[in-house]
């Protein structure tokens, strides 16, 4: 029910005389059976703008590119900017996978679609006129020593053309890796223990970094939280400004293999609490897993994939559940192809 302001009327209360205006189109309609007349508006027609930006914000990406072509006023709503960049109803992150090569071209999954996977092909295009504040840690090897690595973080501004050196120290018995997120203006990192100081309980560990202090009053290794078991790979995202993980569990004596796959939170940058782990039976259905694989997610799904397979299982963190997307269309034509992805939310936006 809608409350409007000026006489504190419902929207249900309103007659079609409220919102008369030159636009409308009244019509008197004969009934088939008896002949009477009936009263008859376009509801269109009547909705306030506001109002009908709401309804079509309700309307999935496709449908409401499609809308544009129902008539002028709804394609001059559509592309309004007031429109395109409202609050709209929450749209469920999509899984875009793809094959590793240069061309980087695959399919787009839509967790809401009753079909699952879009039926166009996307490609990856570089963004163009866009203001980024971009951060990178960067790890590197100290000469000539196995022991020590040098770690560091480099913040650049486009706007300045600028890059800053934040923080430089260097590692003992440990490296930086590749999965890295940014959460509430924090940086987060994993890193890998190098196996010289010979500890294999802890083969990774969360560096912690606030981005605006700029600068740390510790070692950022001495501050470090270790992961909650040992584990093959990790994999870092930040679901509604919450640190999660989703980690490959290594067997005790095994450390190298797989055996089944854990998601974790992180409480007030102190301690892990695991969050549910794969069930054996989705864990098999992968076939043959390797020690490392992809996954991502955003708002309250993760997408965990092997880089062997299409096979895509979708986590969904708000009701506990795991299930399978509906199959890729992209197919395997060689035994060493591999496949990744990512996830994004998808929105419309205005362009030049």
């Amino acid at each position: 029910m809608i409350a409007l302001m000026d006489d504190e009327l419902s929207w249900e209360s309103l007659s079609t005389d409220h919102f008369a205006s030159d636009m409308v189109d009244f019509r008197t309609v004969p009934e088939r059976n008896d002949g009477e007349e009936q009263f008859m508006v376009s509801l269109d027609s009547i909705l306030p703008d506001d109002l009908l930006e709401k309804i079509l914000s309700f309307l999935p990406v496709a449908s409401i590119l499609r809308a544009t072509s129902v008539c002028r006023r709804w394609r001059d709503i559509v592309r309004s900017r007031r429109f395109l960049w409202a609050n709209k109803s929450p749209q469920k992150p999509w899984y875009f996978m793809f094959t590793c090569n240069e061309a980087a071209a695959g399919y787009a999954y839509d967790p809401s679609s009753e079909n699952g996977i879009t039926s166009v092909s996307l490609a990856l295009r570089k963004a163009i006129g866009l203001s980024l504040r971009l951060v990178v840690a960067k790890s590197k090897q100290i000469p000539g020593d196995f022991l020590q690595w040098d770690f560091s973080i480099h913040m650049y501004d486009s706007k300045s053309r600028n890059w800053i050196t934040s923080i430089e120290e260097v590692f003992m018995g440990w490296r930086g890796g590749d999965d890295s997120v940014i959460c509430n203006g924090i940086l987060y990192c994993l890193v890998h223990s190098t196996g010289i100081l010979g500890s294999s309980n802890f083969r990774h560990s969360l560096i912690i970094y606030d981005l605006a202090a700029r600068s740390s009053r510790t070692s950022l290794m001495h501050d470090s939280i270790p992961a909650p078991c040992s584990l093959t790979c990790g994999r870092l995202m930040n679901l509604k400004e919450r640190l999660v993980m989703v980690g490959g569990i290594a067997k005790n004596e095994r450390p190298d293999i797989i055996r089944g796959i854990g998601i974790w939170e992180l409480y007030d940058n102190k301690e892990w609490r695991e969050v549910a782990r794969m069930p054996h039976k989705f864990f098999q259905g992968f076939g043959e897993f390797d020690d490392v694989f992809a996954s991502s997610g955003t708002d309250g799904l993760i997408y965990i994939q092997s880089y062997g397979a299409t096979a895509l299982l979708v986590f969904d963190m708000s009701q506990k559940q795991w299930r399978w997307s509906v199959k890729c269309p992209v197919t395997k034509r060689f035994p060493l192809q591999l496949f990744t992805g990512f996830t994004f939310e998808p929105r419309l936006e205005v362009g030049p």
